[in-house]
């Protein structure tokens, strides 16, 4: 079974790509598709696609290629798409608000129930409908809607204490926006996010090129 199988996080990094893709195949009416032909179109190698794909089963046929529809769902299996997991954000600044507004995640599976901050300027206003509440409700909050994942944009300074906070009330996964990788302990998973870190990326590349 695939899930049986340790599968590296760069195959992982990449599903999300295909899943892109696929989704875009289906809207341009697109029924099957070769590893050659998707490689010429996400610029990765046909061979990549074949042992990424692979590691969960394989999905195409030999002279046939990938079935877009099919393929996109399984992928979507894979990554989880097919659940709604219930999330939180707690923070009500820049980016906190950015992520409130992002209509894709409730799409993808991803239902942002509520907004934890501390600034009672901002309790109980909504940002595109989800309401901002104090972070005394918290621990409360998340027992009783079964949080899966929380969503934490707060200062660098507080980090470890708020992802303490919410671990400590049930809270299984961490998508964290802070500069400090953090690690707490193999029952919690844990998605760091350095947005600063693509960007300089994106700058060696422009210097590289000589712009």
């Amino acid at each position: 079974m695939a899930e049986q199988k340790k599968i590296s996080i760069a195959v992982i990094r990449r599903l999300p790509r295909y899943f892109r893709y696929l989704y875009d195949l289906m809207k341009l009416d697109i029924k099957r598709i070769s590893s050659k032909e998707l490689s010429d179109r996400m610029c990765i190698t046909a061979s990549q696609i074949r042992q990424d794909l692979n590691c969960f089963g394989g999905f195409g046929q030999q002279g046939y290629g990938y079935n877009v529809e099919s393929l996109y769902e399984q992928i979507g299996k894979i990554l989880g798409t097919d659940k709604r997991f219930a999330c939180i954000i707690v923070g009500a600044g820049n980016m906190g608000t950015a992520l409130a507004n992002y209509e894709n995640f409730k799409r993808r599976g991803f239902d942002i129930l509520a907004i934890f901050d501390v600034d009672t300027n901002k309790i109980h206003t909504r940002i595109n409908g989800i309401e901002i509440l104090p972070m005394e409700e918290l621990e409360d909050f998340v027992e009783k809607h079964k949080v899966d994942i929380a969503m934490l944009t707060v200062p660098n300074r507080i980090i470890s204490e708020v992802a303490k906070r919410v671990t400590g009330a049930g809270v299984k996964g961490i998508w964290n926006f802070s500069p400090t990788d953090l690690r707490l302990g193999d029952d919690v998973v844990v998605e760091n996010v350095h947005l600063s870190d693509s960007l300089m990326v994106l700058g060696y590349r422009l210097r590289e090129k000589g712009y």
